[in-house]
């Protein structure tokens, strides 16, 4: 811990890299964790993969009902998103990658600018086929009215969360963002991920090879643990505020 507060009070230039986990005190589950959605759900991970979510209508069934009762609906920015707040407040924040779709960052007070969602937002719905884009409360009052799977009204193609399934292409100028941001910090923070997911996870080692120090903080061990300055396993919503404010 104190290796992890004199490396952050030493930096200038800041990349944050967010998971599931700092979300978790809000209310919204992690996926892996011992009370993860797909620990506890395995049919979930399959309505987050893409190709049964295209071939299976009671896949997307299912998803719809899921999205409905998500409790991000409801969710606020806990103590470790508003301590990123205040590292921008300190202009010490270069650039907020999150590998979360819930924009709690952004309703925290971070700068949408700042922040790069990779894997989407869930606040979106989008057509497949024609790409057509819409606030995903006009979506979900379709499914309320009782629409199982609403088809596009503009081509009937079929309709998903603007997230970025399994199996699903990122986009290349968020990723290629994503890696520029780690390649140009002074410091890397890695918060509440395992850093499994790729290519999200490397960008520790690609802030690594530019020269940046690295501080993870999470629940466990993370897939990247071997590049961190500082590890520091617990709380993250206790942790992370401490870690900022004592930086200041």
């Amino acid at each position: 811990m104190a290796r992890a507060h004199a490396l952050v009070a030493a930096a200038c230039r800041i990349t944050v890299l967010t998971g599931a986990g700092i979300s978790t005190s809000s209310g919204i589950p992690d996926f892996r964790g011992p009370n993860g959605l797909w620990t506890k759900n395995p049919k979930a991970e399959k309505m987050a993969t893409l190709q049964h979510y295209l071939a299976d209508a009671e896949v997307r069934e299912l998803a719809w009902q899921n999205r409905l009762h998500s409790p991000a609906w409801n969710a606020r920015p806990n103590d470790g998103h508003l301590a990123l707040v205040e590292l921008e407040r300190q202009g010490r924040l270069h650039a907020l990658v999150t590998q979360n779709i819930d924009e709690l960052h952004q309703r925290a007070g971070n700068d949408p600018d700042r922040v790069i969602e990779v894997h989407g937002t869930m606040f979106r719905s989008v057509c497949w086929s024609c790409g057509d884009k819409l606030p995903m409360a006009e979506t979900l009052e379709r499914v309320r009215a009782g629409e199982t799977d609403p088809p596009c009204r503009r081509c009937g193609g079929i309709l998903k969360s603007d997230t970025i399934s399994f199996g699903q292409a990122l986009i290349p100028e968020v990723i290629a963002r994503a890696m520029a941001a780690a390649e140009t910090c002074d410091l890397f923070l890695a918060i509440g991920s395992t850093l499994s997911v790729f290519p999200a996870a490397n960008a520790v080692p690609r802030a690594k090879a530019a020269g940046a120090k690295v501080v993870i903080v999470n629940g466990g061990p993370t897939e990247m643990d071997r590049f961190a300055d500082a590890l520091v396993v617990g709380d993250i919503s206790e942790i992370l505020p401490g870690l900022v404010h004592l930086a200041d």
